[in-house]
């Protein structure tokens, strides 16, 4: 989604190796060779069936079970973790050179989202936790880096960079963000961590350079008067890796990469040419460096695109070409709100009045266009007020229409969006 000035440079080599040091200490001896191969099996926890396709991570380093969930490796490491689609994350020790099993709790989120207001306001995030036992809500996903650049969290990579936003009274910060992300575990949450990586104002102003331009050369704004970096820039592309590593420590399950495309605007300019084929590689490129530096922490990778991407056969302008999705990530994230559909689809010109055509559908065309099962999809969902149509609430039966359709499709759950983190009981499934 060339040359950076000297200044860029710096940062990323202070970076780099403040990332270097942290991963190395806090990982068991990754360049060691073992005397004798780990091998074992990942299997289902429940049926006790072998988990083709599991990541396996050893030493710091990932492979792929085979078709019997069996998998070996020449590195040494006190702990073996795997996950795969539609588990939970797990983790056996390795010693004495016997094989490892490690057994998988199937898992599938229904998840809300708390911005990074919401999470830190109290209100908001005990109303969100409640929704476990009146709703079965198990899953919430957080803002590490929201829309307007801002974290939760006191971050090192923000501040080494020069973007931490300026915190106000309706974005407080929480310097024990460790130990909310233990209770919220401890509370029985699977926690997935969002980072809007190239909308970033506080990036594009800390250093103009990466900014995205407009023809005339001149620094360009959306609709909300906020900034974007370059999606090509590799110095963009290790901060927000930076960003998703401290998440990573923080102990949260997923990361999920939002804004992760070129702006839908016309007559912008960038780094590289303009092009579908510039612009795909540097969005798939991303995320395979997102694979690769999260790889030590055994974290799902995600990234949300537009619900037409699961439609168009290009790459929709913005660089998501649905087909090259699959490779880097472990779930793709269809935004598929009604509201977002201004077009329609074919047969239905009003999305709004059935909003379970739309979510249907639309994973259907996606599990045919990429051949991936629908474990690989985890959509968002519309739960807030119309705003194309004809301004209807979404209640319990236009949410449930959604979440009906999504467990369809036997998707890897849903997530319900709301941005002011409003989820009222009565209108969501039970």
């Amino acid at each position: 989604m060339r040359a950076q000035r000297a200044g860029v440079l710096g940062w990323m080599r202070v970076v780099a190796a403040r990332s270097f040091i942290a991963v190395a200490g806090a990982l068991p001896s990754l360049a060691l060779a073992a005397t004798a191969a780990i091998s074992g099996v990942v299997i289902d926890a429940s049926t006790h069936a072998p988990v083709p396709g599991a990541t396996v991570t050893v030493g710091g380093v990932s492979q792929h079970t085979d078709a019997n969930g069996a998998f070996s490796s020449t590195l040494a490491a006190p702990l073996v973790e795997a996950r795969a689609p539609g588990y939970l994350r797990g983790q056996a020790a390795s010693a004495g050179g016997a094989p490892v099993t490690i057994a998988l709790t199937p898992f599938r989120p229904r998840a809300v989202y708390l911005s990074v207001y919401g999470v830190n306001n109290e209100t908001l995030r005990e109303g969100a936790v409640r929704l476990k036992e009146s709703n079965g809500i198990n899953a919430l996903v957080i803002d590490m880096k929201g829309d307007r650049g801002l974290t939760p969290y006191p971050s090192a990579a923000r501040d080494a960079i020069g973007a931490t936003a300026q915190l106000t009274e309706h974005a407080p910060i929480r310097r024990d963000f460790a130990a909310l992300v233990a209770q919220l575990h401890e509370q029985g949450f699977y926690l997935i961590a969002r980072i809007v990586v190239f909308k970033d104002d506080p990036l594009a102003s800390a250093h103009p350079e990466l900014a995205v331009r407009d023809e005339s050369g001149h620094v360009w704004r959306d609709r909300e008067h906020l900034q974007w970096v370059d999606p090509s820039s590799h110095a963009v592309w290790a901060h927000n890796l930076d960003v998703a590593e401290e998440a990573a420590r923080l102990g949260f399950d997923e990361v999920q990469f939002d804004y992760v495309r070129f702006p839908d605007a016309s007559g912008l300019r960038f780094a590289e040419p303009n092009t579908q084929a510039n612009r795909t590689a540097a969005i798939v490129g991303f995320l395979q460096a997102a694979r690769a530096r999260l790889a030590p922490y055994n974290v799902f990778v995600a990234a949300d695109i537009f619900g037409y991407v699961c439609w168009n056969t290009d790459d929709t302008a913005i660089g998501q070409q649905l087909e090259l999705l699959g490779g880097p990530l472990d779930y793709i994230s269809p935004m598929l709100y009604p509201s977002g559909f201004t077009w329609g689809l074919p047969g239905c010109t009003k999305p709004t009045a059935d909003p379970g055509q739309i979510v249907r559908r639309s994973l259907a065309e996606a599990k045919a266009r990429t051949g991936l099962p629908g474990v690989r999809f985890r959509p968002w969902l519309q739960a807030f007020r119309d705003y194309a149509f004809d301004h209807r609430e979404f209640g319990a039966d236009e949410v449930r229409a959604q979440t009906d359709a999504a467990d369809g499709a036997d998707t890897d759950g849903w997530m319900l969006w709301n941005p002011r983190n409003h989820y009222d009981p009565a209108q969501l499934p039970h």
